[in-house]
């Protein structure tokens, strides 16, 4: 899928380059939600500054409705930042939410069949999917160990 880069510029304005037009944030919260990938370029440096620009929109979304992040998560997830942990946790989150998205979008082709059946192929997908992640990730942390002792 193609990069949509957006300009932002100092007066706080975000420009769609694709579209040729500015856009709100709100505008840029939807095109990721549909699916988009952006980047977000500062206009004056050409420097990236996408994460930022998403912190913006998750911080505006959790204080809008129901927050998907409470006051523990975010502690524990602050916990990690300039540890040894800090890149594996990075890996197992994004690992995480990729799975999640996959049974995501495996769910609708599971609710064809009945609820027994379904629920019994998502449990089983499911543990086959934490299986390979654990694997993979305590892999990650096996293979880090072992080059250590080198």
């Amino acid at each position: 899928m193609k990069t949509i880069v957006i300009k932002k510029y100092p007066n706080r304005r975000l420009y769609d380059t694709e579209n040729s037009k500015y856009i709100k944030i709100t505008d840029l919260k939807k095109m990721i939600i549909d699916g988009a990938n952006i980047q977000v370029l500062d206009s004056n440096t050409d420097e990236d500054i996408t994460r930022t620009v998403l912190m913006q929109i998750i911080t505006e979304a959790e204080t809008a409705g129901k927050p998907i992040f409470n006051a523990v998560m975010l502690q524990q997830i602050i916990r990690f930042y300039g540890g040894d942990m800090q890149g594996m946790f990075a890996q197992f989150l994004q690992d995480s939410l990729d799975m999640f998205t996959r049974q995501q979008s495996g769910f609708e082709d599971l609710m064809s069949s009945s609820p027994i059946s379904t629920m019994t192929k998502m449990a089983e997908k499911n543990l086959q999917m934490w299986s390979e992640m654990q694997k993979n990730f305590f892999g990650m942390n096996t293979d880090k160990s072992n080059k250590n002792k080198d």
